[in-house]
């Protein structure tokens, strides 16, 4: 999956180069729609187009029947059952060539949000007192088994982060927490050494300028570094199950902030852009 991930960043990093001339904002939806126009292009060729026709032509049938021959409960009842069938074979048609693009809509939703989800930990004066809970709080979880192992940890922080309370550890639940706030600009690994020796890293951003993509997480979970692309997920031999920590959410002007507005951003441009295809590709959905 690192190996995918890497993939999928670089070719990102090409693609978009362009399209950022002309804003993030634009790159972001003119991406998305380009992605649902080809997306749609391979859903017509993995799926059974005129079977998917046919389906649609023979519920259209039976509606117009419902229609014409309202008074007539016999007629109305068999083409009530038909419809019922028949939407259930169009659904069928379409789930499984759908189910095929749901990797590729996962590796591209998860690029966008690292990319554009996210602002840098703002940069606040060495000598600023800082009161509980203003800063950014560090959340080490260790994997399912290895809880223990986060009594022998220590957390080293780079230069460019100051610690302003002591590392709390629970054993029983195996979780540790800091919190920490940024007194240099860059980008940063914060390094969590265990007591064999053994060491992992989480990269975190501070500052004005942005990096070109940037995470709140770090995890070992396969199924989840499909959404965290941007770091390689912590080896297995790593008792680290996830490290976290809360960015600011970045400003897109004019369209809704935060991951949770990427996703409808995409789903929306994609959709928008696929829709205005489907008739002239012919396209049957």
């Amino acid at each position: 999956m690192n190996a995918l991930n890497r993939l999928t960043t670089k070719v990102f990093d090409l693609l978009l180069t362009p399209f950022e001339l002309m804003g993030d904002e634009l790159a972001l939806i003119l991406v998305s729609g380009l992605f649902g126009i080809v997306a749609l292009i391979i859903f017509k060729q993995i799926s059974w187009q005129k079977g998917i026709k046919a389906v649609k032509d023979k519920i259209k049938g039976d509606m117009i029947a419902i229609r014409i021959y309202q008074d007539d409960l016999v007629v109305v009842g068999q083409s009530v059952v038909r419809v019922f069938f028949r939407n259930f074979a169009y659904l069928t048609l379409n789930f499984g060539p759908m189910l095929l693009l749901l990797a590729p809509f996962v590796l591209v939703l998860a690029q966008f949000v690292v990319r554009y989800g996210f602002a840098p930990i703002p940069v606040h004066g060495a000598q600023v007192a800082m009161l509980p809970g203003e800063g950014t709080m560090l959340e080490i979880e260790m994997a399912k088994g290895r809880e223990a192992e986060v009594a022998g940890m220590s957390i080293r922080l780079p230069a460019g982060l100051k610690a302003v309370s002591r590392p709390v550890i629970n054993t029983a639940d195996g979780v540790a927490f800091q919190e920490v706030i940024a007194v240099q600009e860059g980008e940063w690994e914060v390094e969590f050494v265990f007591a064999d020796g053994k060491s992992a890293i989480k990269r975190i951003v501070t500052g004005e300028e942005r990096a070109r993509v940037m995470q709140p997480e770090r995890v070992s979970s396969f199924l989840l570094s499909w959404i965290w692309p941007a770091e390689d997920r912590f080896p297995s031999d790593c008792p680290i199950a996830s490290v976290k920590f809360e960015y600011p959410t970045r400003d897109l002007r004019f369209l809704p902030d935060g991951p949770g507005a990427i996703l409808v951003i995409f789903f929306l441009a994609s959709m928008a852009f696929g829709v205005a295809i489907l008739k002239p590709l012919g396209i049957q959905i």
